[in-house]
């Protein structure tokens, strides 16, 4: 009895410690709903964020951050959507909203607070941005047949 009840109380503590994560921690949170939809990346560095929410079928996100203080959000509703984020450097900023099917945006960030964003309605929508050096900004909207 006294055994159990030790291994409980160190198995409680355990999880304590690791619920809460360290302010230079990484961070990723992921939500899908629908059916055969995909998240995946890697993280390098400390600070970063990728936050992605998927909702319909067949969608992918992938996310890639090297650096620090980087934020990287994706939100998909629909079917057979492609969103990709790289980030190389600190503190950039991208973020995808797609909404119908057959979309693709890649964004790209290699330098210093880059910020990009983009939101593609409609069907078969195509984006690529790229951001090199620091302090750029882009933005796009696209509506597709």
């Amino acid at each position: 009895m006294i055994r159990t009840s030790f291994i409980a109380t160190a198995l409680i503590a355990l999880v304590g410690l690791t619920a809460t994560a360290p302010a230079m921690a990484n961070d990723v949170r992921i939500e899908q709903y629908g059916w055969l939809n995909s998240a995946g990346g890697a993280q390098e560095g400390y600070g970063n964020r990728i936050r992605t929410y998927q909702n319909g079928g067949y969608n992918r996100i992938v996310g890639h951050q090297y650096g620090r203080h980087n934020l990287s959000a994706v939100g998909q509703e629909g079917n057979d959507n492609y969103g990709a984020t790289y980030q190389s450097g600190d503190r950039n900023i991208a973020g995808i909203g797609q909404f119908g099917s057959n979309h693709t945006t890649i964004l790209t960030q290699d330098g210093n607070g880059n910020i990009a964003a983009g939101v593609q309605v409609g069907h078969g929508c195509s984006a690529n941005v790229s951001q090199g050096g620091n302090g750029n900004v882009a933005a796009f909207i696209q509506a597709c047949p």
